[in-house]
């Protein structure tokens, strides 16, 4: 078969179990759950990682979110490969490898290991991640597309959630080694559903000239302003949503609030309203269109600096239900649209995207740990809204 031709990719089959909308939703929320639940797993640990190493907030944070590092490195190798990659493989293979440096924390000696091994789990975490919105992309109707994106990033949601009390459980009870090793598990699990889950069919064409290079596919992507503003905005999600959830542990656990690492755990429940709201971002996309949703779920998110600052928990549990809620439903639509404005090749457009995302990730972690450390909370939040304003900024040319 020609590259001419259409790709062959695994697509769910009519007469699969899947095939209706709650089982689809179903399998694309639990394999986005099992893909990225050690990437917010161990930031409910984040306090117990920094007394174990003997690490400042910032040096534990940094290591911690290395993995985003990987992600970014992976985002851009799947951009450029996707049209030889065989997605149902891929995500399989991925999955399966992201248990063994997932086990491997458990045992490593020093900082610098630790951080290898989280940017070897960023490099699988992304490549699944990014094959599975290629899939996504490429086997939806338009009708569907949006909602199919909403219900991936609602599972990213819930391992926010369940992945945070998962860790934060083991790590109280049985200790930090226990804790890699549970995840290690999961992470099996993820490539079980892949295997079961996912099939070979005859998939939604999409036609790619063999003439043409990856390379010049990138460029015609970053000549595309709303795909480039897409990709600066999913860098501003990234970095405003680990600089609040990475530091803001370190705030829970100091006086005048003081909480211990299971009730820490207990917190992230706060991401709870956020699995069903960001279900909702298909059909507001579809109602009200990009830019308003966007708006909207920046603007929720800015609604919620305020109070973490101050020295009050019920409040500080507010504002990161209402920064959950709102990054979450921003991501949702920017990675839908993504997907529905590139001109060809969605798995390279889907894997830019992703590269900013997770780059935007690291860069908040590095930033705003030294703001953390030097300055304080209250100027973290400030670095914060500001990327928040500089996304809203930037969905002014997303329509």
């Amino acid at each position: 078969m020609s590259m001419s031709q259409a790709q062959t990719m695994p697509s769910m089959p009519a007469h699969a179990p899947a095939a209706g909308a709650f089982g689809r939703t179903l399998l694309i929320g639990v394999i986005a759950f099992l893909t990225v639940v050690d990437l917010f797993g161990t930031q409910a640990i984040l306090p117990a990682l920094a007394r174990s190493y003997w690490v400042s907030p910032a040096a534990m944070g940094l290591a911690v979110n290395a993995s985003t590092m990987g992600m970014a490195v992976a985002g851009l190798a799947v951009a450029y490969f996707s049209r030889r990659i065989d997605p149902k493989r891929g995500i399989l293979a991925n999955l399966t490898l992201l248990a063994v440096p997932t086990a491997l924390l458990a045992i490593a000696p020093d900082l610098a290991s630790f951080a290898t091994l989280r940017i070897v789990q960023g490099l699988c975490m992304a490549a699944a991640f990014t094959l599975t919105l290629a899939y996504l992309g490429e086997h939806c109707s338009a009708a569907d597309a949006a909602g199919a994106f909403a219900a991936y990033i609602t599972g990213n949601v819930a391992s926010n959630l369940f992945g945070r009390l998962f860790a934060a459980g083991l790590a109280d009870h049985f200790g930090l080694a226990p804790t890699f090793c549970g995840l290690a598990v999961l992470n099996l699990a993820g490539a079980l559903f892949v295997t079961f889950g996912l099939t070979h069919t005859t998939p939604v064409t999409v036609h790619v000239s063999a003439s043409r290079s990856p390379l010049a596919t990138w460029t015609e992507h970053l000549r595309n302003p709303r795909l480039r503003a897409a990709f600066g905005i999913g860098f501003c999600i990234l970095f405003a949503f680990i600089g609040t959830f990475t530091y803001v542990n370190f705030v829970l656990v100091r006086p005048p609030i003081a909480l211990d690492q299971m009730t820490l755990g207990l917190v992230y429940f706060v991401f709870l309203p956020a699995i069903g709201t960001t279900l909702m971002a298909g059909r507001v996309v579809q109602r009200f269109g990009t830019q308003p949703a966007l708006w909207g779920g920046l603007g929720l998110a800015a609604l919620g600096l305020p109070l973490l600052v101050l020295p009050s928990l019920p409040a500080v549990l507010a504002a990161l239900t209402f920064v959950g809620i709102g990054t979450f439903f921003a991501q949702a639509t920017a990675t839908g649209f993504v997907s529905r404005a590139a001109t060809t090749d969605r798995g390279s457009a889907s894997g830019i995207y992703l590269a900013s995302y997770f780059f935007g990730g690291l860069v908040g972690s590095a930033v705003l740990g030294q703001v953390f450390d030097r300055l304080g909370w209250p100027a973290c939040v400030a670095g914060i809204a500001v990327s928040l304003g500089v996304a809203a900024l930037l969905a002014l040319r997303v329509r």
